[in-house]
């Protein structure tokens, strides 16, 4: 009991910086740190970011992903220590020339072996902690929003849809360990579409499409999560994806995965007879 309440004290004394990207986590993340007392200093990091951010964080600030100087100078500036990264920021935004990135940025880039998820992740992560800035587990003051195993749902699944989420899983195990993404759609047992730098949504949409009704998402951590970045989440979003092409049914890891809007989520999907599982 004395560990805890000493961890406590130490971390309402303390801010954290919060490099924010789309979708409603950071927002969940700047909610749960203000009222554990913690001062959040976001900087939105990509266009499209939860406008609510701006009520609940302490200070925020707009610099693109690609201004890395200029978001390190910013966290310094602000005596940030520590900093937790939220929010869909998508590759694509190098890819297609939407981000321009400086001196700092570009000398990081050039270095690097590839341009997977981990690779680009790692690479930031130590110019932070070259500046004395740690990253903190994505998760730390949200563990809340990931769900456990069971059916999330009112309706349970049909034995061929979950022999689709066994299926699903498994295959978006073997592209999480291979770096692509961290979502599959099948139908049938048959792979219809894989998560690559267009994001959960659009692999969701491409597949449904693809299966013309009737198809299974799988979203999972990859094998060796490093729950400082990249940590699977779900949303309201996802169900709308879902809904457009007509799948049915949604599987993710239990316990690995952020639930965003539950309530929400939930809601949608019982409306229109989707089941969800935490495997």
């Amino acid at each position: 009991m004395a560990v805890g309440m000493s961890e406590n004290k130490e971390l309402r004394m303390r801010k954290v910086g919060l490099l924010a990207g789309v979708g409603r986590l950071p927002v969940e993340f700047a909610r749960a740190a203000s009222g554990m007392g913690i001062a959040v200093i976001a900087v939105v990091v990509a266009p499209g970011v939860d406008p609510e951010l701006t009520l609940v964080a302490a200070k925020t600030y707009t610099i693109s992903i690609g201004e890395l100087s200029r978001i390190i100078e910013t966290l310094k500036e602000e005596n940030v220590q520590e900093v937790t990264m939220l929010g869909k920021v998508t590759k694509e935004l190098l890819f297609s020339g939407a981000v321009v990135p400086d001196g700092r940025m570009q000398r990081l880039l050039v270095g690097l072996k590839d341009y997977n998820d981990d690779t680009l992740m790692l690479a930031f992560v130590r110019e932070l902690a070259a500046e004395g800035i740690g990253v903190l587990d994505q998760t730390a003051l949200i563990r809340a929003l990931m769900p456990m195993p069971g059916v999330l749902t009112s309706r349970k699944p049909t034995t061929n849809e979950q022999e689709d989420m066994d299926y699903g899983y498994k295959m978006a195990k073997e592209i999480g360990g291979l770096d692509i993404g961290q979502t599959v759609v099948v139908k049938d047992r048959a792979v219809m579409a894989v998560e690559a730098i267009e994001g959960t949504d659009e692999c969701i949409r491409r597949g449904a499409r693809l299966a013309r009704g009737g198809a299974v998402v799988a979203k999972v951590a990859k094998p060796n999560q490093d729950m400082r970045f990249d940590v699977p989440g779900v949303g309201p979003d996802t169900i709308r994806a879902m809904l457009e092409g007509e799948a049915t049914a949604l599987v993710i890891e239990a316990g690995k995965t952020l639930l965003a809007e539950r309530d929400k989520v939930l809601s949608l999907a019982n409306e229109h007879g989707i089941t969800i599982v935490a495997k």
